[in-house]
């Protein structure tokens, strides 16, 4: 027994003997630090056949998740790899597919467990997968320089990993992405060299390579990279996507024949490649069709065949797209219209396509001289396209040069509809208006019978919960809780989600169908007796209406709507001479201005000369005759030489003395150099222009541009009124007016130079502000309505005596405009703004001037601001800015230079002797520099304002 005992307890300490090692060994085993070749193994098992295998799935679904989500842009060039670049996802801290953030969890925690980095190497064979896993996680996360990061750790750690090319394909990827192309090039083309296999990574290798050299736009070179790639990938979706690369890069080197190859080779691939690849193919091919030479039946033939297959649905926005271009190229713009707007109402994610289809309908639109319906489409391209490209600036250019067609062809069209209308006969009247009704009342029913129709669908999404494989009619509206209005709790219980009062669409639809079978019904008993609710409904009212004998049926007297009588249409038409008048100068106005327009601009002559034509018989005001007659032989002289001939003999004949019969019966003599011509009339106003007579020269601007409408003078002209404007009226109406001449005149050198002042003077002025920064210059500003009254001549005087007497030399006055009821007379070269108050005072309190106008102290700088933005309300409130920028001498804004000057003492009314004292401070600061007045240093152009130079002085 005591054997059996010893024996029993000696197999107990061996087992726990036992149970002790294998505890060592595991501990052993498990450490990072020992390089074993258990430690290693035990990781590597512990890393892949768990942790990585976790994440790798992970990682796959995301990519899978990735291609399915991305949108290609087949206008452009594809990428090689298919993944968009978002923006917003570039932030820190966001994700991009919860499948990827697995993945990097993964691959992290498998690197924090189980790296053996143990002297500067990684002991562990599966880290590199980790960190390849990692890095990869990253890439399709968007955050590149992270994924760098891993995949320069395996080059560092792990140069002799298995996986090591497949990693310096990543990394190249990542740096493209960082757009550091030209460094993907160089360690791509390494890296081909190392490769002795030519397997699916040679192929990912060339792949990527040509991408790079499509990002430098070296497409020789990507050609050649990717038939290399399309050669040894093994998948038919990356054979199908270089195909079609290649064929644009073809395309785009003008290789038509091999582009057009390329793309056979994809749709020859039938189910093997994806429908988007062959669909764009077919398009692709077919806008290298040659439309004059080309088989048009077999191409009709081709693409009614794609229209009518069930695997093409989701593309039928691109077929039609091509087959109007088709239409339109054989000049059958009708059926181009129409394949255009069957492209538009195929629901589509591809702006572009929404883009050309409108841009398209615009071009054919302008084409046929429709040039509102051409603004309208062009409207509807620009919402499509992105802002700041080429070619939306290029749309944006066509619809602006449109916005006079379109102004002037609604006046004309409105004027001319109302004036017809209003020539007619009474009768006439009726019965025009009699048929608009009718047409009036269609469209109304139509509105009606579609709005129904979307009620009741609207009813049946709702009574269903948006479920069409409902069979009980209710869906899953009694399933899914719904918010309700308080009701009984049984009511509720017994249907909460369906109860029919408990829907406010389905009972405001039901209330609508019982009014229309039933009408007007009172809440009663036997309601649907119509003697009884008729009776009732009327009871206590002014109004009876009585039944027929027989008890007929109730018929509800029915309020004709105003909009459905003639009378309603005949009483809004004017019924003044003088109104209609009115009216047909606008229209004449509007039908000149397009004749001009679509000879100048559109060069669509016929089209000038039906509007011409047109103002012509409508008994035009004088001014307008003689300038439509010779526009009308200009044009007939290019298309029609006979009429030219008559209508140059009709103005000889009829208006022999006018510049324009001189004109005809003398082209090459100096008729121009007359006094009366447009150049001598400009050359005089703007002599006054220089003498700043502002005001005669914006009524002479007016007069001139009347006198020679239709002139090519005339935005000389507009230019000047402009600049006139901006000197009398201020900043805001000076842009307005260069606007109007940048829009008006965009193709002739005022125009430009109208919209370059726009965009690069006006902003310079509109940044000056009022500032409470010193200056060395100062003026004292005495206002004035008129500068020619004897009361301003007066004041001009004693500031002359006043600078006389003390021999202020550098003192000067001026008479400046301000705008074009108010003046200045102003006094300039102070140097500081004691000394302008000292001024003024001695001008109000010296008997022997007496200046009793209140003075206004400015600096120069607040004086050009003031005559800029014409603020002196808000300077004389004292709305001023502590410190804002300035103008300098050169026109640009910079702070105002500070200065320092003493304090004059304040002179006395009973002391002349201490009057003398600002005198001779005046003379003596006055000495260190000449004042000039106005500002006239200052360059922005053309500063409103009298500021260029002071009048002589007294």
């Amino acid at each position: 027994m005591r054997y059996i005992i010893k024996r029993f307890a000696l197999k107990t300490n061996t087992i726990k003997y036992f149970i002790f090692s294998g505890l060592l060994i595991l501990l052993i085993a498990c450490s990072t630090k020992r390089n074993t070749w258990l430690s290693r193994n035990s990781h590597a098992l512990s890393t892949k056949d768990n942790i990585l295998y976790n994440g790798g799935t992970a990682l796959n679904k995301g990519i899978i998740e990735v291609k399915l989500q991305n949108i290609d842009n087949f206008w452009e060039i594809l990428p090689v790899e298919r993944m968009q670049i978002k923006a917003d996802n570039l932030a820190p801290g966001n994700t991009t597919n919860a499948n990827f953030d697995k993945a990097e969890t993964k691959s992290t925690k498998a690197i924090q467990k189980h790296s053996m980095n143990i002297n500067g190497s990684e002991k562990n064979p599966q880290m590199d997968e980790a960190y390849l896993m990692l890095g990869k996680a990253r890439y399709y996360d968007q955050r590149f320089v992270p994924a760098l990061d891993a995949f320069n750790y395996v080059l560092n750690k792990s140069p002799e990993s298995d996986k090591i090319y497949e990693v310096k394909i990543w990394r190249e990827k990542t740096n493209m992405r960082l757009d550091n192309d030209a460094l993907a090039v160089n360690n791509l083309r390494k890296l081909l060299k190392e490769i002795k296999f030519k397997n699916q990574i040679f192929a990912d290798a060339n792949a990527t390579l040509a991408q790079a050299f499509i990002n430098l736009q070296e497409k020789d070179s990507a050609v050649t990279k990717l038939k290399i790639a399309k050669k040894f990938t093994k998948s038919n979706e990356e054979v199908s996507r270089y195909n079609y690369i290649l064929g644009q890069l073809y395309e785009q080197l003008g290789y038509k024949d091999s582009a057009n190859a390329s793309y056979q080779s994809v749709i020859d691939m039938h189910r093997k490649a994806a429908r988007q690849y062959i669909i764009h193919a077919h398009v692709r091919q077919a806008s290298q069709f040659d439309y004059k030479k080309g088989d048009t039946i077999a191409f009709l033939k081709k693409y009614n065949d794609l229209l009518k297959d069930r695997e093409n649905r989701p593309f039928l926005d691109v077929l039609h797209h091509q087959l109007a271009i088709f239409r339109e190229k054989t000049n059958n713009r009708l059926l181009a219209k129409k394949e255009y707007n069957l492209s538009l109402k195929k629901k589509t994610q591809d702006t572009y396509l929404i883009a050309s289809n409108y841009r398209n309908l615009a071009d054919i639109c302008f084409i046929e001289s429709k040039f509102v319906n051409a603004g309208k489409y062009f409207d509807s391209t620009l919402v499509q396209l992105k802002p700041r490209t080429r070619e939306y600036n290029l749309i944006k250019k066509k619809r602006e040069n449109l916005d006079d067609v379109i102004k002037y062809e609604a006046i004309a069209q409105s004027n001319d509809s109302i004036i017809s209308i209003y020539n007619m006969s009474s009768s006439e009247k009726t019965v025009y208006f009699e048929k608009y009704i009718v047409k009036l009342k269609k469209e109304e029913e139509i509105k009606k019978k579609l709005a129904e129709k979307a009620a009741i669908i609207k009813v049946n999404q709702e009574k269903n919960n948006g479920d069409i494989n409902s069979k009980d009619g209710v869906g899953s509206s009694a399933i899914k809780p719904k918010i309700e209005p308080k009701v009984n709790s049984d009511i509720a219980s017994a249907g909460a989600g369906s109860f029919y009062f408990y829907n406010p669409s389905t009972v405001a639809y039901g209330k609508a169908e019982f009014t229309k079978i039933w009408g007007k019904r009172a809440l009663q008993d036997n309601w649907r007796v119509a003697s009884i609710t008729e009776k009732n409904s009327l009871k206590g009212t002014d109004s009876e209406v009585k039944d027929s004998e027989n008890d007929k049926d109730f018929k509800d007297i029915k309020v004709v709507d105003d909009k459905y009588t003639a009378d309603y249409y005949r009483n809004q038409l004017p019924n003044s001479k003088k109104v209609i008048d009115s009216l047909s100068k606008e229209r004449n106005f509007a039908n000149y201005q397009l004749g001009i327009i679509y000879k100048e601009k559109f060069k669509e002559f016929q089209l000038a000369v039906n509007r011409f034509e047109k103002l012509l018989k409508d008994n035009p005001e004088e001014r307008l005759v003689l300038p439509s007659m010779y526009n009308l032989y200009k044009l007939f002289e290019v298309l029609d030489k006979e009429k030219a001939e008559s209508i140059k003999a009709s103005i000889i004949r009829e208006y022999p003395n006018s510049r324009y019969a001189q004109i005809l019966q003398n082209p090459s003599s100096e008729i121009e150099v007359a006094s009366d011509s447009p150049n001598a009339v400009y050359v005089n106003i703007y002599k006054q222009y220089k003498n700043r007579e502002y005001k005669a020269v914006l009524t002479a601007t007016n007069n001139a541009i009347n006198r020679f409408t239709g002139d090519e003078i005339v935005p000389k002209f507009e230019l000047l009124k402009a600049n006139v404007i901006g000197k009398l009226s201020g900043l805001s109406e000076y842009k307005t007016a260069l606007n109007f001449v940048a829009l008006t005149y965009p193709n002739v050198e005022e125009g430009k130079k109208a919209e370059k002042m726009i965009a690069v003077d006006l902003p310079k002025l509109e940044a000056l502000q009022l500032s409470k920064a010193s200056s060395k210059n100062w003026k004292v500003l005495y206002s004035s309505k008129d500068l020619d009254e004897a009361v301003t001549k007066a004041l001009r005087d004693k500031i002359q005596k006043f600078i006389t007497d003390r021999n202020l030399t550098k003192l000067s006055i001026s008479s400046d405009i301000y705008t074009m009821t108010d003046n200045f007379v102003v006094i300039h070269g102070m140097t500081s703004e004691d000394l302008a108050k000292g001024v003024a005072t001695v001008l109000k309190e010296f008997k022997e001037y007496k200046v009793q106008e209140t003075p206004i102290i400015i600096s120069t700088e607040n004086y050009t601001v003031v005559q800029i933005k014409k603020n002196l309300a808000d300077y004389l409130s004292g709305n001023i800015l502590a410190d804002a920028p300035q103008p300098s001498w050169d026109g640009t804004l910079d702070k105002a230079p500070e200065s320092q000057q003493p304090k004059p003492p304040v002179p006395t009314n009973n002391n002349q002797q201490t009057g003398q004292q600002p005198t001779q401070d005046l003379k003596n600061n006055a000495k260190g520099r000449e004042e000039p007045s106005g500002g006239q240093e200052y360059g922005p152009p053309p500063s409103p304002g009298s500021i260029d130079k002071p009048e002589k002085k007294g």
